[in-house]
């Protein structure tokens, strides 16, 4: 997640693009850069870090353009660097571009303008783009008004993935172009600027009169006008919007709290986590590892170690590595593993999650690792983070910050890259059927759409929250998979609503829970592993018989009349439902919490990252 400015109208440009970078640097600050028109020119200055080093670089003060682009970068493809910071240009300095969201298939565009004869300076998929619209710009024989528009739009015709595009060109000194698809932009209008942003908070202090845009829509400013094309560049019409938010809401989006705009920002955290690593034509990519397959056949356990949430994260890893790779797999505590003497040497391969990368037990149980001899991959959210720097190999999600304690963004971006990093062995193993695979991978490139889908039961939990918010006690439970959900929605629940919940393996009631199931007490039941709904619909039956009320999140072919209320989420392959099945849940806590009139950002007692022991 990445954020970008843009500034066109009659005064200088550099001094709003630094302050709506300070206001996005939240959305990313590994390296920030700014590009304007002027007299001679683009312009371009850009450092790694935070927006601070590029306000202090020497000459950013002297820039006069009015016209102008700026960038705060989290890094997805390539180290955080001066040489990877927006603002790219093509190799004639014709065009300047920044850009937000991934392009899938760079590699293949890459190669084909390195046929054509560019050259690339850095390891960014965004380079490809003022490099392709100086391409299809050179090739367009016709030199009317929409020659830099059309070059824009055939350009990311050609991409796959998500995009918000902010471009000027040296040529056009009184224009803007940009587009989105999948990825944030909003353009504030006044009389005689326009004001462009990733999020609405960055800019609402100059205007609060927006144009929201859709995917492909294609935008030619000046600074008196916008108008406004589809793919096709048919002209469009297009109205502005009043935001009327005060300013703890603008920070929030709008939302009431941190926790439930993170919830509502999966779709986008899932899409940029996911990035350029599946592809449905070749093996997925990790350029962060080095595996072999004579390494990976070496091995006689994988440990996957961390706390709190992400340790339910790793358990959806033990399910999916165990069953594509066929290799034994440990989930362990952090605090417990580094005190138990756990068993390990240079043929355990040692995995460890954390959201902040700052977690004192992980660190410590990491370095325990190396000393015994195991190779170790740090999963974290904050790149140069302790425990990637302790780390053998580090991979990243890319939900971008997380404020809210309560994790949700992160939790569901680290199912899915332990997923996708469970493909990355078996097919380096060979030890899965390559149909499997293949419609593994779709089901996860589908998953932003269906998380899309999910949300929209936000309604129904509510309205249930209502009824069961002053409950002493919650059970949550499930099968297989689903019992690492029961998991994470019961910490969830206590987390944030202060109730007492529990989880348990659905097949383990009648070894004691059941006996603390009376009348009106409240169960929810996961299910969506069609080789298990049976037995779970069963154990269900147990507690409702015994009076429960019951809250089912299934995706598979069950008697809605049996349960007081039903989620239904989309189908998807189970290795990756907690990702589907947990909102519910969260959406649950976090509606709870409301209801009780509690603090949901800043449970007590708690804090985002724990960094003593």
């Amino acid at each position: 997640m990445c954020g970008i400015v843009g500034y066109i109208g009659t005064k200088k440009a550099c001094p709003i693009l630094l302050a709506g970078l300070t206001r996005l640097e939240y959305r990313g600050y590994d390296s920030a850069g700014i590009s304007t028109i002027e007299k001679n020119g683009l312009s371009v200055m850009k450092d790694k870090g935070r927006v601070k080093n590029l306000s202090n670089l020497e000459g950013i003060d002297k820039l006069e353009g009015t016209v102008g682009i700026a960038h705060t970068r989290w890094a997805t493809h390539g180290k955080p660097s001066k040489e990877n910071a927006h603002p790219h240009q093509d190799n004639s300095k014709t065009f300047s571009v920044v850009h937000n969201g991934i392009i899938e298939n760079f590699n293949e565009l890459r190669r084909f303008l390195i046929e054509k004869g560019y050259t690339f300076y850095s390891q960014t998929d965004t380079e490809i783009i003022p490099n392709l619209i100086h391409y299809y710009f050179t090739k367009d024989t016709e030199n009317d008004d929409l020659k830099f528009l059309r070059a824009v739009r055939n350009a990311c015709l050609d991409f796959k993935g998500s995009f918000a595009l902010e471009v000027i060109s040296s040529l056009y000194p009184d224009n803007m172009i940009v587009v989105r698809q999948d990825s944030p932009l909003v353009i504030g209008t006044c009389e005689d600027e326009k004001y462009l942003s990733s999020d609405i908070p960055a800019i609402l202090s100059y205007t609060k009169d927006f144009y929201l845009l859709n995917d492909l829509e294609f935008v030619v400013l000046t600074k008196d006008s916008a108008k406004f094309y589809d793919k096709d560049l048919n002209e469009i019409e297009k109205s502005t919007q009043s935001i009327e938010w005060n300013a703890t809401s603008a920070e929030k989006d709008g939302f009431a709290d941190f926790m439930l705009k993170e919830i509502y920002e999966q779709p986008t955290a899932i899409r940029e986590t996911i990035g350029a690593r599946i592809n449905l034509e070749s093996s997925c990519e990790f350029d962060e590892l080095k595996f072999t397959k004579e390494y990976l056949s070496s091995l006689n356990r994988i440990y996957i170690v961390a706390c709190g949430t992400a340790m339910h994260a790793g358990l959806t890893g033990k399910n999916s590595i165990e069953k594509l790779c066929r290799i034994p797999v440990e989930v362990d505590i952090a605090s417990e593993f580094r005190y138990r003497d756990p068993i390990i040497d240079e043929k355990t391969l040692c995995i460890f999650l954390s959201q902040s990368g700052e977690t004192a037990d992980t660190i410590a149980a990491l370095k325990l690792s190396k000393e015994k001899g195991a190779k170790t991959i740090a999963i974290a959210n904050v790149i140069g983070s302790s425990i990637t720097r302790e780390a053998d190999y580090s991979i990243y999600t890319h939900a971008g910050p997380e404020i809210a304690v309560a994790s949700t963004k992160a939790y569901t971006s680290q199912v899915v890259l332990i997923n996708i990093l469970s493909i990355y062995f078996a097919e380096i193993l060979g030890t899965c059927d390559k149909e499997f695979l293949l419609n593994l991978k779709n089901d996860i490139l589908d998953l932003p759409k269906k998380i899309e889908e999910t949300l929209k039961c936000d309604d129904l939990i509510k309205d249930f929250a209502k009824k069961i918010y002053q409950e002493k006690d919650i059970f949550f439970l499930g099968r297989g998979i689903d019992e690492t959900v029961a998991r994470e929605g019961s910490l969830k629940l206590k987390e944030i609503s202060y109730i007492h919940s529990e989880s348990y393996a659905a097949g383990e009631l009648k070894h004691g829970p059941i006996a603390l199931i009376e009348n009106g007490i409240t169960v929810v039941g996961i299910m969506t592993d069609k080789n298990l709904v049976k037995k779970t619909v069963s154990n269900i039956q147990e507690v409702i018989t015994r009076g429960a009320k019951t809250l089912v999140v299934s995706n598979q072919d069950i008697d809605k009349n049996m349960f007081d209320v039903v989620i239904d989420i989309p189908e998807t392959n189970c290795f990756v439902s907690p990702i589907l099945s947990i909102i519910p849940l969260q959406l649950l806590a976090y509606y709870i919490s409301k209801e009780k009139g509690l603090d949901v950002d800043k449970p007590r007692n708690l804090a985002k990252s724990v960094t003593v022991e």
